[in-house]
């Protein structure tokens, strides 16, 4: 961490300040030559505190710009080494993305799945944890929705939501939802997919609704047998892997970074499990064989698409 020179500053202005409210109480007991001589003193010591905390901002500054250049390197061989490893691993896949944190996400991963063959068909984004508060009459009137309570109307919403990004017969209630801000529609829906990925994590408690929203439409999707994975980035405040793992779907907590990535792909690629760099991860990555590929993992680890043995 940055020494902050600002706080030690007015520490050094605070401490002249009482130097002089003691010069001006002392000079009635002591000399003019004894007062002038301890202001040396204490100013030189000052001098010499300042100094040292130069010096130690100075290195902390350097280390710090070295651990930077590190990790500029690191993300370089990060990005020249992750598409040798992915191309070809999902060709022929379709996926389709919901996102339940309303914050978006980086256009590298939808990117990241191209470049391995897949094909993003939608991408679905669940607006204010689906908050349904000055919308429940439109609801009713327009979807002729019976009278439920907020919870119960939400997840019938995500659990309709999850039907009309598979089936495509629930265009009326989807362009509804989107012309109510409480949804974010794009792609194609209706297309057959073979995956899911579930986009969660959170920086605000209010919208982690993963038993209200997630589940429903997580539910849906593994009914129909499809397999489903949970992601999100490292730095969120509030994690969902421990919820996505409930419902026995890989997780990767990290999918912002090339890791994350990589791991993702290899997951929808049969190589199921909990990735990442968070305690409920049980490993950064698959194991490689020792030809170069992946390993076949480990077995019976019952989440979304490694069938039990």
């Amino acid at each position: 961490m940055i020494i902050d020179y600002r706080y030690h500053i007015a520490s050094l202005v605070a401490v002249f300040i009482a130097l002089g409210i003691g010069i001006l109480v002392g000079s009635a007991v002591l000399g003019n030559e004894v007062i002038a001589e301890r202001q040396k003193q204490l100013a030189d010591r000052l001098e010499v505190q300042l100094e040292e905390l130069r010096q130690k901002n100075e290195a902390v500054q350097a280390r710090a710009n070295n651990l930077e250049i590190d990790n500029n390197i690191q993300r370089q061989f990060e990005k020249q080494v992750l598409p040798p490893l992915i191309t070809g691993k999902l060709t022929g896949k379709r996926i389709a993305i919901v996102e339940t944190n309303s914050y978006g996400f980086r256009d590298d991963l939808v990117n990241t799945l191209s470049m391995a063959g897949a094909t993003v068909q939608s991408v679905t984004t669940i607006l204010d944890g689906f908050d349904v508060t000055g919308h429940k009459e439109q609801l009713r009137s327009e979807l002729g929705i019976n009278d439920q309570n907020d919870n119960d109307m939400m997840s019938f919403l995500a659990k309709e939501t999850a039907r009309g990004i598979l089936t495509g017969e629930k265009q009326a209630l989807l362009n509804t939802l989107s012309q109510s801000e409480l949804l974010k529609l794009s792609g194609d829906y209706g297309v057959p997919v073979d995956a899911v990925i579930f986009i969660g994590g959170s920086q605000d408690q209010t919208l982690v609704k993963t038993e209200i929203v997630d589940y429903p439409m997580m539910d849906y999707f593994l009914q129909q047998k499809l397999p489903v994975f949970g992601v999100e980035e490292t730095n969120v405040t509030y994690s969902y892997m421990k919820s996505y793992q409930k419902k026995r779907v890989s997780t990767v907590d990290n999918v912002e970074s090339a890791p994350g990535q990589l791991a993702l792909v290899l997951a929808i690629a049969d190589k199921p499990g909990h990735y990442g760099v968070k305690p409920t991860a049980k490993q950064l990555l698959p194991p490689f064989d020792t030809t170069g590929g992946v390993g076949n993992g480990q077995k019976g680890q019952g989440v979304s698409g490694n069938p039990r043995p």
